[in-house]
């Protein structure tokens, strides 16, 4: 049930991304038009474009995160025994979700601390706890998949998920 919710979310997210890309895209052509074809080009267009891909590339981490297409070196993983790799695999869930704890906390309190002093970019004046919340939202949803995958973990005795488990392969 939880499986699926994440699956729902991951694709709506997935679609957000696409539709995120062809907006940068588009941007970037008008502002290129713009500039080169009537010599005026569009105020604040870069940071614009930045901001997208900032939240691109945070909300496509946590979609990576799901889908287990990280990059990961793991060729020592599989020659360990069984019972190493439940340990090895039991830590590396403690470990990420600290981390990306670690990283929800410290980036919400300076998302936060911009919103409260009213940043505001320079040229397109988009209040700057916007592009900084898009760590804070990423890392959400890794810490929630992290969650998830370490209370299946254990429940499983740290025995590797069954292909598709948790993830459309």
């Amino acid at each position: 049930m939880i499986d699926k919710l994440f699956e729902s979310v991951m694709r709506f997210i997935e679609t957000l991304l696409a539709v995120l890309l062809v907006l940068a895209v588009l941007l970037n052509f008008a502002n290129v038009v713009g500039r080169y074809g009537f010599n005026r080009a569009i105020l604040g267009a870069d940071e614009v474009q930045i901001y997208m891909m900032i939240w691109m590339t945070f909300l496509g981490a946590a979609v990576v995160t799901w889908r287990h297409q990280h990059l990961r070196m793991d060729m020592l993983l599989n020659a360990l025994p069984a019972g190493l790799q439940t340990t090895v695999r039991i830590f590396e869930a403690v470990v990420l979700v600290a981390l990306s704890g670690l990283v929800v906390w410290q980036s919400a309190s300076y998302a936060q601390k911009m919103f409260m002093l009213g940043e505001k970019s320079t040229a397109a004046e988009v209040p700057m706890w916007i592009p900084h919340s898009a760590v804070v939202a990423g890392f959400i949803l890794v810490l929630l998949i992290a969650l998830l995958r370490a209370v299946q973990l254990f429940r499983r005795g740290g025995a590797a998920a069954p292909d598709g488990e948790g993830a459309a392969q």
